[in-house]
């Protein structure tokens, strides 16, 4: 009897958000809905991330309605998302109210399993996410957001997925966003959870650094149930490694994958025009390709790098892209090794941009750094130095508590802000969190007119 394993693809999330900062539109992936729903696959990535984000600020589009068009398309493959904790899709904490009302109405639309991470691992920000998607029937898979210091062994990841397992979770993922899991900590890690429960685990990784199929071969060999990769067309580089490649070579080697293919041969067909298209815009820079093994040292996902190298290309200042990752390790470790995921990549790389572009180091503090040491994210993994703390916060109180039992609900609020604006609870929730997108979002989708502004004609007669 064949072993088997089970794929998830990234193409429709997580492939184009690593390489093409989430710009692929719901129209580019529509005439393939049909095929990768007859792949094969264990489930589909979809949402979740930077889609919501990005359909409103780029794309014009409402996030909501790609999902239930893919929904409608995809009819018998298991859809998959993933989601931020009590940060939902945003860069906060939303109260408890809003992100039930959210994982209500995304497993209402179409969603079957939730990925949910905190970025600190701080299992307190789940508790309101994994009832939730109990409580409204969704597969809650409880993720580990993987990061290497002295404080993130072995152990301490299976002493963690131990605690998830006892929190309800119904798998296990293991996520790798900066391609730093090397294949000896895959097998050692996947093993170790597999020695403690019975439930399927699922491993994600990056190609950054150039060993993410090995990470893989090495994870399937200890017991992984699922693993995360993208249709050829756009993996590699920051994405993930590609599907066919890893499914021929596994079922060579004897395992039962369950792809079809040919299905997937025309998926990747149908994106080349697209991808090319993006390479000649120059929203793929062609740095998203490059092997990267520094990564290993510095520690960076490959969404944080296709962002640092926006904000730097903005800034006409991408000669200090080297820099900027050099200091990246340095910021992290003073911050107590938050692991590099959304939200916490995105600030700890604005802060490292900042100390290189400035010229001094914390010169100038998001706000949303500040709010970090003072807890209101959660417990740093590490300790944050007092001399570390009061440069950043000064002598400001440092919080012990659930950050969100701080915040009152919310959803009440919204909707009166919206009145009218809002016909249903998915446009409260687009305004809740994304307030300065949704709002003209909503009022151009009432008046199309609306941002035009009226010409005065002068008629001569």
């Amino acid at each position: 009897m064949k072993k088997k394993i089970r794929f998830m693809d990234t193409i429709l999330r997580d492939a184009h958000q690593s390489l093409i900062a989430t710009r692929m539109s719901t129209e580019q992936m529509l005439p393939v809905l049909e095929k990768l729903d007859e792949a094969g696959y264990h489930s589909l990535e979809v949402w979740g991330g930077a889609t919501f984000d990005a359909s409103l600020r780029y794309l014009n589009e409402d996030p909501w309605e790609r999902l239930r068009i893919i929904r409608k398309h995809v009819k018998n493959t298991k859809l998959q998302m993933l989601l931020r904790g009590q940060n939902i899709l945003g860069y906060k904490h939303y109260p408890d109210d809003v992100v039930e009302a959210f994982i209500e109405k995304a497993i209402e639309n179409g969603i079957d399993i939730v990925r949910v991470f905190d970025a600190l691992n701080d299992l307190r920000n789940l508790e309101t996410s994994v009832r939730a998607i109990k409580k409204y029937g969704g597969h809650c898979q409880m993720c580990i957001c993987y990061t290497i210091s002295d404080i993130h062994t072995v152990d301490y990841y299976v002493r963690l997925s131990s605690e998830m397992v006892k929190m309800g979770a119904d798998s296990i993922a293991i996520k790798d966003m900066a391609g730093i899991l090397t294949p000896d900590i895959a097998y050692k890690l996947v093993k170790g959870i597999k020695e403690i429960t019975d439930i399927p685990v699922q491993v994600h990784t990056h190609a950054t650094s150039g060993i993410s199929e090995m990470t893989y071969m090495k994870a399937v060999e200890a017991g992984a149930d699922v693993i995360d990769t993208a249709v050829s067309t756009f993996s590699g580089g920051t994405s993930q490694p590609a599907t066919e490649s890893l499914g021929i070579a596994l079922e060579e080697l004897g395992y039962e994958t369950g792809l079809h293919f040919d299905n997937i041969k025309e998926v990747a067909e149908h994106f080349k025009p697209i991808k090319e298209q993006f390479r000649k815009d120059g929203i793929l820079n062609p740095k998203v390709m490059d092997v990267e093994p520094d990564t290993l040292i510095y520690q960076v996902p490959g969404g944080m790098l296709s962002n640092l190298l926006s904000q730097l290309k903005e800034a006409r200042k991408e000669n200090l892209y080297e820099e900027v990752l050099r200091e990246v390790p340095k910021v992290r470790a003073e911050l107590g090794y938050p692991p590099l995921v959304t939200p916490l990549s995105q600030m700890v790389g604005t802060q490292a941009l900042m100390n290189v572009v400035s010229g001094e180091r914390y010169k100038m503090v998001p706000k949303e750094i500040k709010d970090y040491v003072k807890g209101l994210y959660g417990t740093p993994p590490g300790e944050i130095s007092k001399e570390m703390r009061e440069k950043i916060i000064g002598n400001d109180e440092v919080l012990l508590m659930r950050p969100a039992d701080l915040l009152k609900p919310e959803m009440d609020n919204f909707r009166k802000e919206l009145g009218d604006l809002a016909e249903s609870t998915e446009d409260v929730l687009m305004y809740a969190l994304f307030p300065t997108l949704a709002l003209p979002f909503l009022k151009k989708r009432n008046d199309p007119f609306y941002d035009i502004e009226i010409q005065n004609v002068t008629v001569i007669l």
